[in-house]
């Protein structure tokens, strides 16, 4: 998956979560997106998709998670 999509998907997510589950989502978007997101640097993808670059550590906290949750 391409840097840009991957910027897409999580913007999308981001926009529309509700004020108070937007780490939730963005820890969700770490989890369905793990494999894709190797190799990519998720700090700047999440500084492109939330002006936040500091959720880049909630998208890394979702990528550990996921070798331990199956998403619903």
């Amino acid at each position: 998956m391409t840097s840009d999509a991957l910027i897409a998907e999580l913007k999308k997510r981001y926009e529309s979560a509700p004020k108070s589950e937007v780490a939730l989502s963005i820890h969700l978007f770490g989890i369905a997106f793990a494999d894709q997101l190797v190799g990519h640097s998720v700090h700047d993808i999440a500084e492109r998709a939330t002006g936040h670059r500091s959720y880049g550590a909630e998208i890394h906290k979702g990528m550990r998670l996921a070798k331990y949750v199956v998403l619903k």
